[in-house]
């Protein structure tokens, strides 16, 4: 049930932000979308721990400071590679374990590993991802990557 009210509660929040209109007859219009919304939802059975992932909470904003933090300086460190008169790539494959316990967790990994410039998830293989890297340079940082989606998903971060 608490779920369920998370997914109304976070629909009404997208629908009243994308909105920007507050009369009384598109608030209750955004009401009965939403409820009808969940209704469905709940009636397919689309409502779970993957789908509504109440277990991640404010963790989950902290890791996004981070990794946008990660992000700038991945975009720095592939600017001074482009931008080397001496282009000198290192570019390999790595396979890189995981400590994710869930798929959720694993998809947040690799998700992060491709929005990060340098390295892209080629393959979920199992409890380990194969990773494109540019450089090596690149490999530290997505394994300090991996501990902290562990610690989004453990809710620690």
């Amino acid at each position: 049930m608490a779920k369920v009210i998370a997914l109304g509660l976070a629909l009404l929040a997208f629908w009243l932000a994308l909105s920007g209109h507050y009369t009384p007859f598109l608030l209750g219009m955004g009401v009965l979308s939403t409820g009808l919304c969940v209704y469905v939802a709940s009636r397919m059975g689309l409502i779970d721990a993957e789908s509504v992932p109440t277990q991640l909470r404010f963790s989950l904003l902290f890791y996004w400071a981070w990794l946008l933090i990660e992000i700038i300086k991945s975009n720095y460190q592939v600017a001074r590679i482009i931008l080397s008169p001496r282009i000198n790539l290192g570019q390999q494959l790595v396979l890189v374990p995981t400590a994710q316990t869930t798929d959720m967790g694993r998809v947040i990994f690799a998700n992060s590993i491709t929005l990060t410039p340098g390295t892209v998830t080629v393959e979920i293989a199992g409890q380990a991802l194969l990773v494109h890297a540019m450089t090596a340079d690149f490999v530290p940082s997505m394994e300090d990557m991996g501990r902290h989606v562990a610690a989004v998903e453990e809710g620690k971060a």
